[in-house]
């Protein structure tokens, strides 16, 4: 199968902010060693489904029924659905304060979801933890954090309880590339690779952080993967546009992970079509590199390659589309109509 990944030993490599640089496995479905098992309209699905949720988040962010911050998915959708989809229910997955999409890609519930945007007591953590900490711990979903590369040492300690139990379990790791310039990132590598903890540690390389690009902020340029070799940690790198490739890099490195060979690391280069949050004006980059990447969106792009293999019809992608648009609208009745905490409950769940 066709897949744009990379090991960490390699020397040369394409620029990654060029969008005509990535390979599409999608194009090579019929050759794909995916397997016919895979479900494709499920995993477009999914990655409309995150979409649409993120489009109506932002709507009624503009309307003040979510307040905070709002960092929403919208263009990474098959990176996390493409990762996800390799897991299995014991599995462990921590994420960063984009954790929308990951939420649902995992099946977190979508009314109870949209609810804890709308800080209402049927949210996922009672409304208390809003856009940043969505939970669900019978998903085993850890979060949602909103300090940046917080949740990689608490990944670590999951990893190393798994390991402890003497499962085959995993814990993967979601993180932004502005987690790589915190201490903590290096000595969760260096600690995950001593003790060969069963951690996936999965970059999402969108390019940009809060205000700036990659280029301009690291000494290393747009490129980790090569730099995990220090620590001795297989490393590999994946078009994040990709829902197919994500899945197959994804499911390689999940397997070494299950047959002891300890930490593994994916940096899927992705982007982001709207601001670091929804208060972000964007003005550090050009809207022609936008609209370069919005070429390869892969809300657009695998559907029609499934039609035009014939794996889909423009009917059953029109139904899946018309199933997601209603559930996403419930989500938002349901938000609304949702009562608020109660002040009783100020001091619950609170622990220090």
């Amino acid at each position: 199968m066709a897949s744009s990944t990379k090991s960490s030993s390699t020397t040369s490599r394409e620029t990654a902010k060029s969008p005509k640089n990535g390979k599409n496995s999608a194009a090579d479905l019929d050759k794909s060693g995916i397997g016919a098992e895979t479900d494709y309209l499920d995993l477009f699905r999914q990655m409309y489904l995150i979409r649409q949720f993120e489009i109506a988040c932002g709507e009624n962010y503009s309307k003040g029924s979510i307040r905070g911050f709002l960092h929403l998915y919208i263009g990474q959708e098959a990176t996390g659905v493409g990762a996800i989809s390799t897991l299995r229910e014991d599995d462990y997955i921590v994420s960063h304060y984009r954790d929308h999409g990951h939420a649902l890609a995992r099946g977190l519930d979508i009314n109870r979801s949209m609810a804890e945007l709308f800080g209402r007591s049927t949210g996922t953590s009672k409304g208390k933890g809003g856009s940043m900490h969505l939970f669900d711990v019978a998903k085993r979903f850890m979060g949602g954090h909103a300090i940046v590369a917080g949740q990689l040492p608490l990944a670590a300690g999951l990893a190393l309880a798994q390991q402890y139990n003497k499962t085959d379990d995993l814990t993967i790791c979601f993180f932004g590339d502005g987690s790589t310039n915190q201490g903590v990132y290096h000595e969760t590598l260096n600690l995950a690779a001593v003790w060969k903890l069963p951690i996936l540690f999965f970059l999402e390389n969108n390019m940009y952080g809060m205000g700036s690009s990659i280029e301009r902020v690291r000494a290393g340029g747009i490129d980790f993967y090569p730099g995990m070799a220090t620590y001795g940690i297989p490393a590999a790198e994946v078009d994040g546009m990709d829902v197919l490739a994500v899945k197959e890099t994804t499911e390689l490195a999940v397997a070494r992970i299950r047959n002891g060979e300890g930490p593994q690391f994916i940096e899927a280069k992705t982007f982001r079509f709207v601001g670091h949050s929804l208060a972000d004006g964007q003005k550090y980059r050009g809207q022609e590199e936008v609209k370069e990447w919005e070429e390869r969106d892969p809300i657009i792009t695998f559907p029609t390659k499934l039609i035009a293999m014939g794996l889909a019809t423009s009917d059953q992608i029109a139904e899946i589309k018309a199933g997601v648009d209603l559930a996403v609208e419930n989500s938002v009745k349901f938000a609304e109509e949702s009562p608020d905490p109660d002040l009783s409950e100020i001091h619950t769940d609170v622990l220090a």
